[in-house]
């Protein structure tokens, strides 16, 4: 690497196409509120790295990675170390999600207001998610876009600085599972490349075909690489609705390679030569063969037709009916004919469908490159949607000392952050240990298990709330919560040290230091036959209340008995023996919430201030604990 080369300027935007066949690169920068494209390089995979969008051999893509990145460098004249991605839409999920919130009185609508609406249409959506999906597969939100706002019951395309109290908005959400996304951070994190952002192709795509004012119109976009064709669908000026097919372009290489006894490549290659007279190729058997370019053309008009009907049927089965209008994009949309029959399968006017192209001019221009290709659709999207801040994740944010994986776009708050990178809420709010209930000579003893470790959550060095929004160049340090220990008792510790006797443990003879599991029956052998008696009495004995003899002298002052007000109702707790404090995060388990199935967020206040988990409560503070807006 030259000495002169230097540090990649924070306003160049470097964005990576990975896919199947080919990877794409493309840097510009922002000038005059559009996106100037400085260099292009493409490369395509050696062998077949990738299936339908999804990498499968990570080395040999970080490999041809490494090769474009070095190439834009080199054109470029600067060491390249942040990029721009998309993922691909395989196994894309997207659910519609509603939420509706009622204000104290009439408000001005602000960003905060506007995010906790959002947010809580997006939960709805990812618990729509949870109940369909397989609880095993874990997936990531990697985007949405809002489909519509209602204020006061009247619909409006934007909410901020309106006044009114009764708000709701409905938004299409896109996941992915996580193999998907965590293989696109280590092809990147093995050729050496920090990710800025992370979207979805077909948002970034759309966003280089169909820019925002276009979209009152109702567009589709298919963008048709070798592996998928991502189709996006917009109308009313939002988009509406996501969806992706299988049936791609490597479908009409392999019809080749079937029909004349091919290799894929040259296959490829055949695929683009259908216009001429006759092609020559080698078959399988390394025998020199030519046929007729209208030949090709009959062999692939099975498989044409095939991929035509299969956009169609997922564009009406999204939209309902056939669009206004259609942008076919991807080195797949340059198939000979498939333009006109995804219009006569969509019952549409040859007219109304056009490759992609040439829209790209407003929003990215150049002045060496010729920009209205359609296989340009993806790249140059990725890089107009970060460089014109068109998804609010392109830009940095650490986690706990290392940039955070960005896949929402719309506000983020802390808590977004956390579960965007693998933490879930049993490491916010952490779990009480298990209770042990048993029953001693006819005693029934109920021992909690220890309160759990609160977790530690600070911004920028100071404590925050879960709720809080993040920005560009914030760091978040998050220690998890640790769960408590759970209750253990041997008969020894319930019968003193002084007792000598035996025991039976469900009516079994046992030794005085076997564990106790919840249920058991425990009897010492030297106490008087019970008599028959009415259900045991229930004595609840507290972690805190019980501790295993020690000497005065090591014994830590107790805490006297803390008395507060938890959502409006008394509480006293008793005083802890080794003398601590009590926290918020104490709290959360008696607050009546299911924290594993939080649809929205959480209000956490003392004396009517926002808080942490960590707060230290105090004698007559009132505390809140309580589902949000």
């Amino acid at each position: 690497m030259p000495q002169e080369w230097k540090k990649q300027d924070p306003m160049l935007i470097y964005a990576l196409d990975i896919g199947t066949r080919s990877i794409i690169g493309v840097a510009g920068r922002v000038a005059d509120e559009r996106l100037e494209v400085l260099a292009i390089e493409k490369e395509e995979h050696g062998r077949r790295a990738m299936l339908d969008g999804q990498i499968e051999d990570i080395d040999q893509v970080a490999k041809v990675v490494r090769r474009v990145t070095e190439r834009m460098e080199a054109k470029l004249g600067c060491k390249l170390s942040r990029v721009c991605v998309a993922a691909a839409g395989r196994a894309l999920r997207t659910e519609k999600g509603h939420y509706a919130m009622e204000l104290p009185q009439v408000t001005r609508i602000g960003s905060d207001i506007i995010s906790q609406l959002e947010s809580g249409a997006v939960s709805d959506a990812e618990s729509r998610l949870s109940e369909e999906a397989d609880s095993q597969r874990r997936s990531y939100l990697v985007g949405y876009t809002v489909s519509g706002y209602l204020l006061d019951r009247y619909p409006l395309a934007t909410l901020k600085d309106h006044n009114g109290q009764n708000l709701e908005a409905e938004v299409v959400a896109t996941f992915l599972p996580s193999e998907v996304v965590e293989s696109l951070y280590t092809v990147m994190e093995t050729a050496g490349l920090e990710v800025a952002s992370l979207t979805l192709e077909p948002i970034a795509a759309l966003n280089a075909v169909i820019p925002a004012d276009l979209r009152l119109l109702n567009l589709v976009l298919a963008d048709i690489g070798a592996g998928t064709t991502d189709i996006a669908i917009c109308r009313d000026g939002a988009v509406v609705g996501y969806t992706m097919a299988t049936t791609a372009g490597d479908e009409i290489t392999e019809t080749l390679m079937r029909r004349f006894l091919i290799d894929f490549a040259t296959a490829e290659r055949m695929k683009m030569q259908l216009n001429e007279p006759t092609v020559a190729y080698r078959d399988v058997l390394g025998l020199e063969q030519t046929v007729a370019g209208t030949e090709i053309q009959e062999t692939l008009r099975g498989a044409a037709k095939a991929l035509a009907q299969e956009i169609a049927q997922r564009v009406t089965g999204i939209n309902g009916a056939p669009p206004s209008a259609m942008f076919l994009a991807g080195g797949g949309s340059k198939l000979l004919g498939l333009r006109e029959l995804v219009a006569q399968e969509l019952g549409m006017d040859e007219r109304r469908v056009a490759l992609a192209g040439n829209n790209y001019d407003i929003s990215a221009f150049s002045r060496e490159y010729e920009l209205n290709d359609p296989e340009y659709a993806t790249p140059l999207g990725i890089a107009v949607s970060a460089g014109l801040g068109l998804i609010s994740d392109s830009y940095r944010i650490m986690l706990n000392g290392k940039p955070a994986k960005l896949f929402r776009s719309g506000a983020l708050t802390v808590l977004d952050l956390l579960m965007m990178n693998g933490y879930t809420s049993s490491d916010l709010v952490g779990r009480t240990g298990r209770t042990l209930s048993v029953t001693v000579d006819g005693q029934r003893l109920t021992f909690r298990g220890q309160s759990a470790t609160p977790c530690v959550l600070r911004r920028n060095g100071e404590e925050a709330t879960p709720s809080a929004l993040v920005y560009a160049g914030d760091s978040i340090d998050f220690t998890p919560a640790v769960p408590g220990a759970s209750a253990e008792r041997t008969p020894a510790d319930l019968l003193g040290e002084d007792y000598a006797g035996g025991v039976l443990i469900n009516g079994h003879p046992a030794a005085l230091d076997t564990p106790l599991r919840s249920g058991d029956q425990v009897i010492s052998t030297v106490s008087a036959v019970l008599p028959e008696e009415p259900e045991p009495e229930e004595t609840e004995i507290r972690p805190e209340l019980w501790a295993e003899p020690v000497k005065p002298a090591d014994a830590p002052a107790s805490r006297r008995p803390l008395f507060l007000y938890l959502n409006g109702e008394a509480l006293v707790l008793p005083g802890k023996t080794d003398g601590s404090a009590y926290y918020l995060m104490d709290l959360l388990d008696r607050s009546g919430i299911d924290f594993e199935k939080l649809d929205g967020p959480l209000v956490l206040q003392v004396n009517g201030a926002d808080c942490p988990f960590t707060q230290e409560l105090r004698n007559n503070d009132q505390v809140t604990i309580r589902r949000g807006p």
